[in-house]
């Protein structure tokens, strides 16, 4: 046992000698980087049940947490990040720049001796580079998790099948819907119009278009509660309802314009713009579909997503149905209190100014067609024309989602109380519903019947 322990000391040292050997001639930073290369590669693999994964996963959160405060240091991070996202990234023979590359596009970070960050660009294949302020407001704020968003955003883009050429046709396309949107955007704009004007009557809401990584985003809707916090506190930024404009890939082919559509900045004599026919010319047939991509699920009606699905001529796929307003009512309660999507409760106390309380019993029907609904994260199409139309339908939509969200709290009934006022609202078809409550005069309950209809 002696022997056998010797030899394996013996063995151990001279190991370590040929180790040291080996990087004596390497300076420490190439060691030291070495090692940080190695250390990551565990991070792609490991998940959080595999043996290790905890610590791995805890010393990813202290590697975000720390502030790079050295060129090396910050070298090693947007190397690390790069190669999270998939993406490659070199150093330059002057060590003050990191390109972070893929096949379509690529980032060049230009850095000060001491890791500061001078400037960002952004070159898609083909184009020249440019600047990119929002990359680097980031990378100058260590937000390195909005900065790896972006990448990811950017990765997305050409996530369709095929060749490069493929891919290149697709980002294309999704720059003729962006120039067509945007001028859409213009074609009823007027110098005197407000944001919440614009978001609420505009053709295709409050737009404003990709810049460098940032992809282009509508906002489309604003509830009255937001109009009446704009309206009593001028200048404060209210942010209402957005979606974002970008492309997939599918398993289908979908004819997709190439170049813009839009035949100039008249509007056609019933008000809506006029589109060049999609002809063989100014479209081809790619693997994807444009997307309206929500930041949240909408809850919307069946009814609601037929008329989108008419629309556009896209299945909106991966839909779930339930009953339309316990739909409404888990989204609210998630938004607004945080609260577990698993509740049942249906009972809410809601205060109002100088008002008895209310007490507001959500009747969430029944899984029929015209009572149903679903989360709805985004919306494919593969015309511009669609845009429009489909925004309008979110409007009305959420107009009553708005409406009957405003009866939900996080306050619930617990026992009866004499001094509440108690209504029952039931849902009917499409966007109508009932409230039923105890007459003041008489006793016998009363209803009231509504529409909601967005203006």
């Amino acid at each position: 046992m002696c022997f056998s322990g010797a030899m394996t000391a013996i063995s151990t040292k001279a190991l370590m000698e040929q180790l040291r050997l080996k990087y004596q001639q390497k300076p420490w930073t190439e060691t030291l980087k070495l090692v940080h290369f190695c250390m990551d590669k565990p991070l792609q693999r490991l998940d959080g049940n595999a043996p290790g994964g905890p610590l791995v996963s805890c010393m990813e959160k202290i590697q975000r947490t720390l502030n790079a405060k050295s060129l090396f240091s910050m070298m090693n991070r947007l190397e690390s990040l790069s190669k999270q996202k998939g993406l490659n990234a070199h150093v330059s023979p002057s060590g003050t720049s990191c390109y972070i590359t893929s096949n379509m596009f690529y980032i060049e970070v230009q850095l000060e001796k001491n890791g500061n960050v001078v400037y960002v660009k952004l070159a898609h294949l083909g184009e020249a580079p440019v600047v990119c302020d929002d990359l680097l407001q980031h990378l100058r704020m260590k937000n390195y998790d909005a900065f790896g968003k972006i990448l990811e955003d950017l990765s997305n883009l050409y996530q369709i099948p095929g060749d490069s050429e493929m891919k290149a046709k697709g980002y294309l396309a999704l720059q003729a819907l962006e120039k067509d949107l945007y001028s859409m955007f213009l074609l009823d704009r007027t110098q005197d119009v407000n944001r919440v004007t614009e978001v609420l009557h505009g053709k295709v809401g409050h737009l404003v278009p990709r810049t460098g990584g940032a992809p282009m985003n509508i906002e489309f809707y604003i509830s009255p509660y937001q109009v009446l916090e704009a309206t009593l506190s001028p200048g404060s930024q209210v942010c209402g309802t957005k979606t974002v404009v970008t492309l997939e890939g599918t398993d289908m082919l979908y004819k997709l314009p190439l170049s813009p559509l839009l035949v100039d900045s008249q509007a056609g004599e019933d008000g809506n713009p006029v589109f060049l026919p999609l002809t063989d010319e100014l479209s081809m047939d790619l693997p994807a579909f444009f997307v309206l991509k929500f930041h949240a699920p909408i809850p919307m009606s069946s009814s609601s997503i037929e008329e989108i699905q008419s629309l556009t001529g896209i299945q909106i796929t991966g839909l779930k149905l339930a009953p339309l307003y316990e739909l409404i009512v888990q989204s609210t309660l998630k938004e607004k209190f945080s609260e577990d999507l698993s509740t049942r409760k249906s009972c809410f106390i809601v205060s109002l100014p100088d008002c008895p309380k209310h007490c507001y019993f959500i009747n969430k029907g029944s899984e029929e067609a015209d009572l149903a609904g679903a989360l709805v994260s985004k919306i494919p199409f593969s015309h511009p024309k669609c845009v429009p139309g489909v925004i309008e339908i979110l409007r009305h939509q959420l107009a009553y989602n708005s409406l009957i969200s405003s009866c939900v709290s996080e306050k619930h009934i617990n026992e009866d109380d004499s001094e509440l006022l108690y209504f029952e609202v039931v849902p009917h078809k499409n966007t109508s519903f009932s409230v039923f409550f105890l007459h003041p005069a008489k006793e016998n309950l009363a209803c009231e019947k509504s529409n909601v209809a967005f203006i």
